[in-house]
């Protein structure tokens, strides 16, 4: 498998801030890459920065202006599925941010009662992906599960919460997981759930919108707030621009009762 994935991003900045970018494909990847940043045209230099699970962060102190970031990665088959550690596990069974689980449990209960393994993560994407309408821009940077799930609609960081806030409550490790999505239409910055079932994390995306077998790790953690592409500190920016690619030599078709690894 081949997968050439690129991200353009323009932002402002209007008070020197520190900048966090999360667009480097993850730690393990096979892949030719490349990552310019330029602050009103002039280049600048990042700093890459170690997180979670494989995720790399390139850190930047920007003057006021504007900046550019490029970034283009040529990735090369597909990794082994990664492991987990009993601590791991257990993160990923805590209820966070956007993933209420702990008020979620009694819903999960009635609906999922009996199901485990690739029967639940089955159940439990296509019981999202049915009960929620994907609609751009109709939830707010702070909505969570349990808001996504009253709204009835959201984009793709909205069902990956409430598929890990439901399983987490069925005491399935969950985690959100940002990705570069082959296939995607329209396309973007993707956000998908991993479960933690017979001894290997698995993806679930309810919203179907690409093929679980194509996706490429950028970000991973309890949700949106480990995962997002840009973070500022310390200072004012805005992003005003944002472009990503990402194609595949061969699209595969999907079935949302089959488990499939990310890699």
């Amino acid at each position: 498998m081949l997968r050439d994935v690129s991200a353009h991003l323009t932002v402002d900045v209007t008070s020197r801030a520190t900048l966090a970018l999360a667009v480097a494909v993850a730690t393990g990847h096979d892949a030719d890459e490349s990552l310019t940043v330029t602050v009103d045209g002039s280049p600048v230099t990042v700093r890459e920065v170690a997180d979670a699970h494989g995720t790399r962060l390139h850190v930047l102190d920007a003057d006021p202006g504007e900046v550019v970031v490029d970034y283009r990665a040529t990735v090369r088959g597909r990794l082994d599925a990664p492991g987990a550690d009993e601590g791991d596990r257990l993160r990923a069974l805590r209820p966070s941010r956007y993933c209420e689980s702990d008020a979620l449990a009694p819903t999960a209960r009635a609906e999922f009662a009996g199901l485990s393994g690739a029967d639940l993560l089955g159940a439990v994407s296509s019981w999202v992906g049915t009960r929620l309408a994907y609609v751009p821009g109709s939830s707010l940077p702070t909505d969570g599960a349990l808001r996504t799930l009253l709204a009835r609609q959201g984009v793709c960081r909205d069902y990956a919460h409430l598929v890990v806030a439901l399983l987490r409550a069925l005491d399935v490790p969950a985690r959100l997981v940002a990705v570069y999505a082959p296939g995607l239409d329209p396309m973007d910055f993707h956000a998908v759930a991993e479960a933690w079932v017979d001894g290997a994390w698995r993806v679930v995306d309810a919203t179907t919108l690409a093929p679980r077998g194509t996706l490429v790790r950028i970000a991973t953690g309890r949700d949106a707030a480990d995962t997002a592409f840009l973070s500022v500190y310390d200072g004012l920016a805005t992003l005003r621009e944002v472009a990503v690619s990402a194609v595949v030599d061969v699209l595969p078709d999907d079935d949302v009762r089959t488990l499939v690894t990310l890699g």
